[in-house]
């Protein structure tokens, strides 16, 4: 869909040309959807290597990689819901006319939040660990500088409530909510995957096939081997 997406929107100049598919990389909608397909393509390799060789190629990667893979996963499954939310409930105005934004704009801000969920009951991860909440206020920070730096290359904002002619106060209860919204998403994924692993490994003793492999940093390489980095340092 994003490779589509680029090509059909640079070739087509009702839709901005080669000018709008290279802004859409100023968009946090985009970024975070193109953090969930490289997070499915490196799940789908670790995944690849673990059922080939009984350990995944996760595991073999340096500790600080392992981390950042670990804050990779805890992006792909807050994230989506902070677009979905800010998507429907403060940018959306009216419908659309034509196939092709129903399409895309469905899948970036619908079908998003529902790959963040799959990924939220089906793996057997665990919880993010807490110390990955600063990192996303300090992603989301850093985003906002990219927001600003378009601004001043492109003389656009990408997101109309950033404009501070709408007013300081305006625009600080924007930033400012969207911080408290990750907070509170973060909060309800913690639970949500302690629901998911109470009700399927303690209540019903559904541990998995590999189970064996957290004792091994295997099983959960996403988190389990990454926290053993983490209590290290």
């Amino acid at each position: 869909m994003l490779i589509f997406n680029l090509i059909w929107t640079g070739v087509q100049a009702s839709y901005g040309g080669g000018a709008a598919a290279s802004l859409s990389f100023s968009y946090f909608t985009i970024l975070t959807y193109w953090g969930l397909a490289f997070y499915f393509l490196f799940a789908a390799l670790h995944t690849f290597t673990y059922a080939r060789h009984g350990t995944p190629l996760l595991a073999h990667f340096p500790r600080p990689l392992q981390a950042l893979h670990s804050l990779l996963y805890t992006t792909i499954i807050t994230y989506p819901f902070l677009v979905t939310i800010v998507y429907w409930a403060v940018l959306y105005s009216s419908w659309f006319k034509t196939p092709y934004p129903r399409w895309t704009n469905l899948s970036q801000h619908a079908l998003n939040s529902l790959f963040a969920l799959f990924e939220l009951v089906i793996p057997r991860t665990s919880r993010p660990p807490w110390m990955h909440l600063p990192s996303l206020i300090l992603i989301l920070a850093l985003y906002l500088s990219l927001a600003y730096l378009t601004h001043y290359t492109r003389g656009v904002y990408v997101y109309d409530f950033l404009d501070p002619e709408n007013g300081s106060g305006i625009l600080a209860g924007y930033v400012l909510g969207i911080a408290a919204g990750i907070v509170v998403i973060f909060l309800v994924v913690q639970g949500l995957v302690w629901l998911r692993k109470s009700g399927t490994e303690k209540k019903l003793g559904r541990e998995g096939r590999f189970h064996g492999g957290r004792a091994k940093a295997q099983g959960d390489a996403e988190l389990e081997a990454t926290r053993q980095w983490e209590d290290k340092t």
